[in-house]
């Protein structure tokens, strides 16, 4: 999707927040012995509210509304009977739809008691989310987008998740350009203005690779190593990025 209207824009940021607060609102509920169904039936009833709809459900059937992946999960987990533990990683991503526009956000968790690793590898996972964001101009190529995060990566001696992407959105869940390496490629497109698209690199302690966790949608790290995402919906102007998936 590209921008075109203010109205388009506005449609975008009703969707952005509502995703954000959804977000928001499930890692503060977050805590130890409770499903992860229990958590994704809170994301599910403010979507109600909001007048939303679960864009993995509607669109691709996912038996969820939201994707819940705990410890070596890092996408796509199905809520259900898992209970979360303490010192639990938990990754939530809500994608929801309204009036013809689609937002994508996620973000990583962590339930005490928390190891300073674990706290150090989610900060940076946040700052290597920003890094991203901060290459979203128009008229840049997107690969300078993985390139600010490897170089980043490399300096913290992380690695990053090559197979799972950035995308574009906005009026789909995934839409042109349907893959924007979130690591260093060679990718030789531009971004133009207006452009709708997510930032979403996944930092990990040693993971190159999501494989298929045996369900048809839970994916693993491979190497198994803690991973962290941290995603944005954003829309590139011919100066700053504008970030929808704030809450209000």
């Amino acid at each position: 999707m590209t921008i075109t209207h203010e109205d388009e824009l506005d449609g975008l940021r009703e969707i952005g927040r509502i995703v954000a607060e959804v977000l928001r609102d499930m890692g503060r509920a977050l805590e130890p012995g409770m499903t992860t169904a229990e958590l994704d039936a809170i994301g599910a009833a403010q979507l109600e509210r909001e007048g939303a709809v679960s864009a993995p459900k509607a669109v691709y059937g996912f038996p969820g509304e939201t994707c819940i992946s705990v410890g070596a999960e890092i996408a796509h987990g199905i809520p259900g009977g898992r209970v979360i533990g303490a010192g639990d990683l938990v990754n939530i991503d809500v994608s929801a739809s309204k009036g013809g526009f689609f937002a994508d956000t996620g973000a990583s968790f962590t339930v005490p008691p928390v190891r300073p690793s674990l706290e150090r590898l989610c900060r940076d996972g946040r700052k290597a989310c920003r890094i991203g964001v901060a290459q979203v101009k128009a008229g840049r190529p997107l690969a300078g987008i993985g390139k600010a995060v490897g170089r980043f990566a490399e300096a913290g001696g992380y690695t990053l998740v090559q197979n799972l992407a950035s995308h574009g959105t906005g009026r789909a869940l995934h839409e042109y350009p349907e893959e924007i390496a979130t690591w260093p490629s060679r990718d030789r497109r531009r971004i133009t203005d207006g452009l709708v698209m997510t930032v979403e690199p996944f930092l990990s302690r040693g993971a190159l690779w999501a494989e298929d966790g045996g369900d048809g949608w839970t994916l693993l790290s491979h190497p198994r190593a803690e991973t962290v995402q941290y995603e944005h919906t954003v829309v590139a102007t011919r100066g700053k990025p504008v970030v929808v998936t704030l809450p209000a």
